[in-house]
């Protein structure tokens, strides 16, 4: 059940079909996907599906290499470009730097030099991942001190008057119940109603309040098995009148982790909830681990539609929902919870197309981790 981590995306662009055969073998053999194209709309069509670094020759046979290098450079900026040439001149490097390209090949090169230029080419990428996560983070910590500054202010304006309300709908669902039995079922339906959207609204108020002012941590040791088999007991009624399939397959695990059993808990029971709220009738919701030196990995996998990938990258976001109704604060907890424990927590594509959600926890916990995402 455990991906392999993807493998970083090469797109070579030239006519020389034997070139095109070793690179792509010598590549390959290296770690990387290779795509190949033999000229410029060949390119184009490549670069669709993505890539990470493109080696363009500068020679193609319906267009220039330095004009193609400016187009994928633009069409993906965290991308990389290096260009291969059998004829430099200061005029083409120079022409290599305006495109945009990280890097300038002689051909014929070594292989030591080629797989030399892809690895700090994509050191370059990384780096452009790092900096949108750290974009990221910053924009969450923004609206995390947003969600403190309104809390502060509604937590006692908004609960007291809930409470309020609470107290006098059981009031008067007392003195319904006193009524005649033909009386009490007209006027009790709409009791019940009121009384869950106030429940509702008061479970909106507690993310806020959890999410903007976190519990202080204090860590034991957790058996991860117990924890993930109690978590499927617990949601087992729910998947069955889902008519939806969950359970726990795969190897278990003997590991623990230092953290919060109760907060692990509510971290998988939200993403295993996500789960039955997105798969249909007949479908399944797995949960799974898998355990390395560095730690221990569950996995939720559901059959639903999946998390577009236009989205991923706001999934964990304060306010953010792809639901119609919800605070948008859920996952965004479950992502401060698991951030406070030393953990990660990434969304993509399970084998069956739905979504799934990955949950990394290590064995011992780092230096202590600011709650303040």
């Amino acid at each position: 059940m455990s991906p392999e981590a993807p493998r970083p995306r090469v797109l070579v662009v030239d006519d020389n079909a034997a070139f095109l055969d070793n690179l792509q073998e010598l590549l390959g053999d290296a770690g990387y996907e290779v795509s190949i194209a033999e000229s410029c709309r060949a390119a184009r069509e490549r670069a669709k599906a993505g890539f990470d670094v493109a080696l363009v020759d500068l020679r193609l046979p319906d267009g220039d290499g330095t004009a193609l290098a400016a187009e994928l450079k633009q069409a993906l900026p965290e991308a990389e470009v290096v260009l291969l040439t059998g004829f430099a001149t200061l005029e083409t490097a120079v022409a290599a730097v305006r495109a945009g390209a990280c890097a300038y090949l002689m051909k014929p090169c070594s292989p030591q030099d080629l797989l030399l230029t892809l690895e700090q080419a994509m050191r370059q990428v990384r780096l452009h991942g790092e900096k949108r996560e750290l974009a990221r983070r910053a924009q969450m910590i923004e609206k995390m001190a947003t969600v403190g500054t309104m809390t502060a202010g509604l937590s006692h304006e908004i609960r007291n008057p809930l409470n309020a309300a609470a107290l006098q709908l059981s009031v008067l669902e007392r003195r319904v119940r006193k009524l005649p039995e033909a009386q009490q079922g007209a006027l009790l339906e709409p009791l019940g109603l009121a009384r869950d959207e106030i429940r509702r609204l008061d479970h909106i108020l507690e993310d806020f309040l959890q999410f903007a002012r976190p519990r202080e941590f204090r860590p034991a040791q957790v058996e991860v098995e117990p924890l993930l088999r109690r978590v499927v007991d617990l949601l087992g009624g729910q998947a069955e009148a889902r008519k939806v399939r969950l359970e726990r397959v795969g190897p278990s695990t003997a590991a623990r982790v230092p953290g919060e059993e109760e907060r692990l808990r509510q971290v998988l029971i939200n993403l295993v909830l996500n789960g039955l709220d997105a798969t249909p009738e007949g479908g399944e919701v797995l949960v799974s681990s898998s355990e390395d030196e560095r730690g221990i990995r569950v996995t939720v996998d559901d059959t639903g539609p999946g998390v577009p990938v236009a989205v991923r990258d706001r999934i964990f976001e304060p306010f953010f929902t792809t639901k119609p109704q919800g605070s948008g604060l859920g996952l965004s907890i479950v992502h401060s919870i698991v951030t406070q424990h030393g953990g990660t927590l990434e969304v993509g594509e399970a084998p069956g197309g739905g979504a799934r959600f990955q949950l990394r926890l290590q064995k011992s916990l780092p230096a202590p981790v600011s709650t303040g995402e």
